[in-house]
């Protein structure tokens, strides 16, 4: 049986906490770490004790003398293994760059983080080179859902590592990457919330990228107020969370097509029961067909994906060599079946993204694309590691809502908001076109309380409330 530790933990509290001094930098920071080497050891892929103890010593001086470099300084971020830390190997969830040279800087989001007074405690798991929703990892091992019971599951991917770590309370914040879904789908996998802007959202100096185009950050957290907060720290701007969106002045749209598909029932029940509270709440609520997603879809299946020629172009030297043999098979494979993309099918495919982007911004304008984060909840473990053709299946369909938005360059947030028979978490995704990051924040504000009222009543009229 999985067991979370004591759950996700609010930046945003722990921030009042240690303005409040009912904290202390340096007792929270150690605690940190005792609670990381008590829990699954393969959350992390290295921990930054003596930075990190160094900073939160910084903290404590800064704060007894009302210096403190933001209203957080003090809490403590972890980093996807895949930002640069300054001393350190950026290894990026595998094996072969280990022999690399040590990052010589920090990457930008962390040198922005560190200007606020945020703790880097450390690197977190991640599926090797960020190329796959599952979150498996044969090198570091692949960290375990903390929810629900019985046999091990599955922490959703790339950010592994992250989504765990939060869901367990081993960390308030965690950063991660998102190509095709890698931060929304851990999020909604394992129960919290994650938020990813638009490609040019945060700066990726420092980042080691998957796809140049289509990479996106943003944080994991235990409530949207820590990503909003977090959002504008890794951006070097003051922490300031906004005025949340009134529900009756928001405007939903749930598209038909393609994103429900094999859903799972617990899935699509609670999301019909999200919309029924958002309704209620005064939200106005349209359904129509995405002649967009019928569009990626067939232009996916005619010319390929734009990640892999990507990822093949950056991977080249070392899927050609000798190196190849100590990464994952399936990375591997997924890497070089980008070769059998032609270059008009590379260049078609991204004078398509272009049209279909400015076409879908001028026809969402200010609207929220509502849809589940993911069709299914977290599955077991041992029969994707076992079985090839069904770990591709199963990526391939843990992937195809939130690549969408990728695709489109939209901002989104996922949302927890029920869970299936196995007590397994459920997740709501809402999206808005890039560059309208603010407004989707200022409305999550407003939906996140609306849902977390309906799960509350949904558990008292269940008679679950603990």
């Amino acid at each position: 049986m999985n067991q979370i530790e004591k759950g996700p933990v609010s930046a945003v509290e722990m921030a009042v906490g240690l303005e409040k001094g009912s904290l202390c930098p340096i007792e929270l920071v150690e605690e940190t770490f005792a609670n990381i080497k008590s829990s699954d050891p393969s959350i992390f892929t290295v921990l930054l004790e003596e930075r990190a103890l160094r900073e939160a010593h910084a903290s404590k001086q800064r704060r007894s003398e009302g210096k403190q470099l933001s209203p957080w300084d003090g809490v403590p971020i972890a980093w996807k293994d895949l930002f640069d830390i300054e001393g350190r190997v950026t290894t990026a969830g595998s094996v072969v760059l280990k022999s690399n040279a040590p990052a010589t800087r920090d990457a930008d989001v962390i040198v922005n983080a560190t200007r606020a007074g945020l703790i880097s405690v450390g690197c977190l798991n991640m599926t090797e080179f960020a190329y796959s929703g599952l979150g498996l990892n044969p090198h570091f091992g692949t960290p375990k859902n903390p929810n629900g019971t019985g046999p091990a599951r599955i922490p959703g991917g790339s950010s592994s590592g992250c989504g765990v770590a939060v869901a367990r309370g081993l960390v308030p914040l965690a950063i991660g990457s998102d190509t095709g879904g890698s931060i929304r789908i851990p999020a909604a996998l394992n129960g919290v919330v994650g938020y990813k802007g638009s490609n040019i959202a945060f700066p990726k100096g420092g980042a080691f990228p998957l796809s140049e185009t289509l990479d996106t950050l943003g944080p994991l957290a235990a409530d949207i107020r820590s990503c909003i907060g977090t959002a504008q720290i890794l951006n070097g701007r003051a922490v300031a969370i906004p005025k949340p969106t009134p529900i009756y002045k928001l405007k939903f749209i749930i598209p038909t097509n393609i994103v429900f598909d094999d859903v799972q029932d617990a899935v699509l029940q609670n999301f019909e029961t999200s919309v029924r509270a958002l309704e209620m709440a005064g939200a106005t609520v349209i359904r129509k067909a995405f002649t967009e997603f019928d569009k990626i879809n067939s232009l996916s299946t005619e010319h390929g994906y734009l990640t892999g020629p990507e990822a093949l172009d950056l991977h080249w030297d070392l899927v050609h060599s000798e190196d190849a043999a100590r990464m994952d098979p399936r990375v591997l494979a997924r890497i070089l079946d980008a070769g059998k993309m032609s270059a008009r099918d590379f260049i078609v495919i991204q004078r398509t993204r272009a049209r279909l982007i400015k076409e879908n911004y001028q026809a969402l304008s200010d609207q929220i694309v509502l849809f589940p984060t993911t069709p299914i909840t977290a599955p077991e473990i041992e029969p994707l590691e076992q079985d090839d053709d069904l770990y591709l299946r199963t990526n391939k369909l843990m992937l195809r809502n939130t690549s969408l938005g990728n695709f489109l360059d939209w901002c989104g947030v996922a949302l927890p908001n029920g869970i299936d028979q196995n007590q397994m978490p459920t997740s709501l995704l809402l999206s808005m076109s890039g560059g309208r990051e603010s407004e989707l924040l200022a409305a999550a504000l407003s939906i996140e309380n609306v849902l977390a009222q309906n799960l509350y009543h949904s558990s008292i009229k269940g008679g679950k409330r603990s």
